[in-house]
């Protein structure tokens, strides 16, 4: 009995495994499942994720067949204030404005204002780029639109009051546009990047940025809530934000608007899902910017991405993160995070069906998580990549059991030796009295135990002194008491050294 309940866990342990890494998730039978059974699943469980990863406000939004059909709001915009977020509340959607600016430029391509293949410093008059070490002339409107130029990430976490002072786009652009890599070489996800695209926009067609934007696409598209410029008159009030620790995080904006900058209700961006689409009123409206042609370019895969992130998302378009499911369908996303905001959107084009997901929290992963999976089930699609923080939470959570057992059992070990009077306090690193005196096998061990227990703290305290710490931000619930278990786990090590057993003399 006891082998085949042994085989069994194997068996399950190694599906899991597989699952996360291979992709191989269960999937659901494609079977017609009414709309309105969804949306009461929706409306049923975002409010308890919301409550397990504390979150404060949470918008979504539903489209079918490039119409969008559903929308609704939970929690707060403003929970100190007790201020509801509401549908005609505008968010920060943050690098979801990537993908709206994409369309601004593949406009002008379209128009033959600008060459996909071509320098961009052709383009620009009135800004060049900072001393390099990589050929700034290699830097193409193709490669930015991709993130392959050679360009880092840019300045992230600087906010600005937004009535105060801002540095100029070229004020930034001359700080962070310096090639930190051969253009062309890989995927680089870069700010910096697009807000070149944003500064070309204006050289070429003499106009403000978010003029540009408002009348040639946000207005095409009935985007008429958004905007890549601040307004104090917004009604209602922009909402707060909420960093990964809960703290509230005030209005803000940056000195750049194409990488980060636009504000729009969850309606919107829904909109805007919709006309990325092929199919309904959404592609009909798309028409009146660019050609179906034109707008394939989006979700034409450019470069693959490596690393941690092309487990989600393999692929990058224009402005655009691109996957297949296992059945072979294709569908294209982006996310965005900011100061005390996360966004998420996901669509299959040639279905017409996508999500949107605005949140005013940093400890939204998971919760993004959830809702891909449970639209994807009912629309009887493969899991999205981005699901896999669900398994990965699961991985997580065993091993913070497993090191806090692990350390629980060598604590009782430790303890019943001190109270038999086996154990004794006396530091082998020093002089001791000979009965303390180890092998030097043992004294091998302590050395190893001592140095392992003070990494861990010393990466503990490393990691409670960051203001954002990617694994928090994805794991929200189960980083911080993973980082309990490793404490405890440092702290029993340290007893070990310093109660060895007693050597007989």
């Amino acid at each position: 009995m006891r082998k085949s309940l042994y085989g069994t866990c194997l068996l399950k342990a190694a599906v899991l495994w597989i699952s996360v890494f291979v992709g191989c998730h269960p999937e659901a039978p494609k079977e017609e499942v009414p709309r309105q059974s969804f949306i009461q699943l929706v409306e049923l469980e975002i409010p308890r994720w919301m409550n397990d990863y504390q979150v404060p406000g949470v918008a979504f939004a539903l489209v079918e067949e490039g119409e969008p059909v559903w929308a609704n709001t939970w929690g707060y915009a403003d929970q100190e204030a007790g201020r509801p977020l509401t549908l005609d509340t505008r968010c920060r959607v943050e690098s979801i404005s990537k993908s709206v600016t994409a369309w601004g430029v593949l406009k002008l391509v379209e128009e033959g204002r600008v060459m996909l293949d071509a320098p961009i410093m052709s383009y620009l008059k009135n800004w060049s780029f900072p001393f390099s070490a990589y050929p700034v002339q290699e830097v193409t409107v193709r490669r930015l639109l991709s993130h392959t130029a050679g360009l880092g990430l840019g300045t992230i976490g600087v906010l600005y009051p937004p009535e105060g002072p801002v540095p100029s786009l070229q004020e930034a652009l001359s700080k962070d546009a310096i090639l930190a890599r051969e253009p062309g070489s890989a995927f680089s996800y870069s700010n910096t990047g697009f807000n070149l695209l944003e500064l070309l926009i204006e050289e070429v067609t003499g106009r403000e940025f978010s003029d540009y934007m408002g009348e040639e696409v946000l207005t095409p598209l009935g985007m008429e809530r958004s905007s890549y410029a601040w307004n104090a008159g917004w009604g209602p009030p922009l909402p707060k934000g909420y960093s990964v620790s809960g703290k509230p995080i005030l209005p803000y904006v940056y000195p750049e608007k194409g990488a980060g900058g636009l504000f729009a209700t969850v309606e919107d961006i829904a909109r805007f899902v919709a006309a990325e689409g092929q199919k309904g009123t959404g592609d009909s409206l798309s028409r009146k910017i660019l050609s179906p042609r034109t707008k394939a370019l989006l979700f034409t895969p450019q470069t693959s991405i490596p690393g941690f992130y092309g487990l989600a998302f393999p692929l990058y378009g224009f402005g655009h993160f691109i996957e297949r499911f296992r059945d072979g369908t294709l569908a294209v996303s982006h996310g965005g995070q900011g100061s005390g905001w996360m966004s998420h959107f996901h669509l299959v084009p040639a279905a017409g069906d996508g999500i949107v997901v605005l949140t005013n929290s940093q400890r939204s992963w998971p919760l993004f998580a959830r809702i891909l999976r449970a639209w994807s089930r009912w629309k009887g699609y493969s899991a999205p990549g981005m699901s896999r923080i669900i398994w990965g939470e699961w991985i997580l959570w065993s091993l913070t059991v497993g090191i806090f057992l692990l350390a629980l059992g060598r604590g009782f070990i430790l303890l019943k030796g001190v109270l038999r009077k086996e154990r004794r306090f006396c530091l082998f690193l020093s002089k001791t009295p000979r009965a303390c005196k180890p092998t030097r096998g043992l004294y091998m061990a302590q050395v190893l135990k001592t140095t392992l227990a003070l990494f861990l703290l010393s990466g503990l305290i490393w990691a409670s002194a960051q203001k954002y710490l990617f694994l928090t931000a994805v794991f929200p619930r189960t980083a911080p008491v993973l980082g309990i278990s490793l404490l405890f786990l440092s702290l029993v090590l340290l007893w070990d050294v310093a109660v060895p057993r007693l050597v007989k003399v």
